[in-house]
C-alpha cells in the first residue's frame, strides 16, 4: 500500500524532472520517514515503476532520457560503493589471524 502512494504521489504531482520534489519534502507529504521513503523508492524501481531522480530530489520519468541520467547515477554510485568495498577489504591485511589490529 506504501508503495503504491508513493508511486501514485509522484506520478500525479511530480510528473519529469522540471517537476522534482526533495526528498526531505516528500517523505513530509506522504507522512513518511525518509529512510522508509527511500526503501520504498528502491522496491519500486525494482518492479519497474519509472521513479527517476537527481541529486535535487525524485521525480516521475516522462521520458526515457530521465531513466538514462537515473540508471547512469546509480551506476556510478554503484562503482562508489564497490571502491569503499575494495579498500575495506584491503583493510583486513592490518588484521592479525585474531582479528585485532596488531599493537
Amino acid at each position: 500500500m506504501q508503495q503504491n502512494k508513493v508511486a501514485v504521489y509522484l506520478k500525479n504531482t511530480c510528473p519529469g524532472r522540471s517537476h522534482r520534489i526533495r526528498s526531505d519534502d516528500l517523505a513530509k507529504a506522504l507522512g513518511m520517514r525518509g529512510s522508509d521513503l527511500r526503501k520504498q523508492i528502491h522496491r519500486l524501481r525494482c518492479q519497474g515503476v519509472p521513479i527517476a531522480s537527481d541529486r535535487y530530489g525524485y521525480y516521475y520519468a516522462v521520458t526515457a532520457g530521465e531513466i538514462y541520467c537515473t540508471i547512469r547515477q546509480l551506476k556510478q554510485m554503484a562503482a562508489g560503493l564497490e571502491a569503499a568495498i575494495s579498500g575495506l577489504e584491503r583493510s583486513l591485511d592490518q588484521f592479525q589471524e585474531g582479528g585485532d589490529l596488531p599493537e
